[in-house]
């Protein structure tokens, strides 16, 4: 039988992750620093270890959220009925993953792609995400010849490639927007 989380063990973990928000609200993510937020909390660095593995974890819940509200964001829209409106409706995600070459690289590290073994917050958001294009791709004036699901993964895949791109010296000319739309008209759209 799991044993209840006291109260006190969950209110320490809201300190924590409180004063983490507040470090990033002040400095951003690749400027938090444990000792900072255990300062701030009014907890040992032990503590903090308690609630989370390391830095990464504490990331990895943290950088998940924000995701997460960014998708409730873009789950009230309504459906995008062109590529230019499937962009434009991304692009608030793909501000946020390109905030910070820190942000994106705990992304990626967290995302499922690099074989994480532990299945967290941002590795939930990018199943969310397909499943939310996927919807926007059911019944779409786009290709027939695929599922939405399958559909849905390539835009997932152009989407990050539009974004790691904005970090690489070589190819950071074309804009996010720019670039994904011309993606996803080759994706979504073949032979138009």
């Amino acid at each position: 039988m799991a044993r209840a989380i006291q109260q006190r063990t969950l209110k320490t973990r809201a300190k924590l992750l409180d004063a983490a928000q507040a470090v990033i609200s002040e400095n951003g993510y690749d400027a938090l620093r444990v000792e900072e937020v255990v300062l701030r909390a009014g907890v040992a660095k032990g503590t903090f270890f308690s609630h989370f593995k390391d830095k990464d974890a504490l990331m990895d819940q943290l950088i998940g959220k924000e995701i997460d509200q960014l998708l409730d964001q873009i789950e009230t829209r309504s459906t995008p009925e062109t590529i230019a409106e499937m962009v434009d409706a991304l692009m608030p995600m793909m501000d946020f993953m390109t905030c910070e070459r820190y942000v994106f690289d705990v992304i990626l590290r967290h995302s499922g792609a690099a074989a994480n073994s532990d299945i967290g917050p941002i590795a939930m958001t990018f199943e969310r995400h397909a499943e939310v294009v996927s919807k926007w791709l059911a019944d779409k004036p786009f290709r027939t010849d695929i599922s939405p699901d399958l559909q849905a993964e390539g835009v997932q895949a152009f989407e990050i490639q539009a974004i790691s791109l904005v970090f690489c010296a070589l190819h950071n000319a074309i804009s996010p927007r720019e670039r994904l739309e011309t993606y996803l008209t080759a994706w979504l759209m073949p032979g138009r």
